[in-house]
């Protein structure tokens, strides 16, 4: 159509419609906006998310544990090590699945827990109680105040199953650095398991828990 016929024909229907070049032009102006929008909306979100982060990391003593706090009720909050000396490494091994410990340490009727429980596909590992707070997991009092307990996930009898490379590597390096942190001598006087705690009423880690590979290990690191 000849230009100017389009432009009366454009005027006969609204004469105050815009031209679609002016449409074009503002289309394109729309989109920049919605870019420089979507572009403040992420860097808000990437600052949000540095903070969580910030924040998680704070939260745990062990860098490489993630933050799952156990339930208000099932620890003593203390001022470890000026209240209590830090002397002692518990190893546990929890006799039910990794996902039914965080379960029960976060369920407040229980009155039990641990500060940290590994998994055993991989060893990851979850910071459950801080450590200079109390975890209720020895079964003594005075051992609780002045020990760190961590569970291992699986069951006594089946360690082939449950006792991974994994599991053995990544608990002894968090075993290494808790024992760095606060002068814990690296050895079995001062590593040692549930059953070995005074009074105690369980068998874990059981008799298949290679101690001489776990303390070469926690030595080594």
């Amino acid at each position: 159509m000849d230009p100017a016929r389009e432009r009366l024909a454009r005027t006969q229907r609204n004469p105050h419609a815009p031209s679609r070049r002016a449409l074009l032009r503002g289309a394109g102006g729309l989109a920049l906006a919605a870019g420089f929008a979507g572009a403040s909306l992420f860097t808000a979100g990437s600052a949000a998310a540095s903070t969580r982060s910030a924040a998680r990391s704070r939260d745990v003593d062990y860098p490489q544990a993630e933050w799952v706090p156990a339930a208000g009720s099932n620890y003593t909050v203390a001022n470890r090590p000026s209240q209590y000396p830090v002397e002692y490494v518990v190893i546990h091994v929890t006799q039910t699945t990794y996902a039914d410990a965080l379960a029960i340490f976060q369920n407040p009727a229980k009155k039990v827990s641990a500060h940290y429980v590994l998994r055993s596909a991989d060893g990851h590992a979850a910071q459950m109680v801080r450590e200079k707070d109390v975890a209720w997991h020895a079964g003594n009092w005075d051992y609780n105040t002045r020990s760190v307990g961590i569970e291992h996930e699986g069951w006594i009898d089946e360690p082939g199953k449950w006792f991974t490379d994994a599991m053995y590597e990544a608990s002894a390096a968090l075993t290494a650095n808790v024992c760095d942190r606060h002068g814990i001598p690296k050895d079995r006087a001062h590593i040692i398991g549930h059953n070995e705690v005074p009074g105690a009423d369980h068998t874990d880690p059981g008799p298949h828990w290679d101690w001489a590979r776990y303390l070469k290990l926690v030595n080594g690191q």
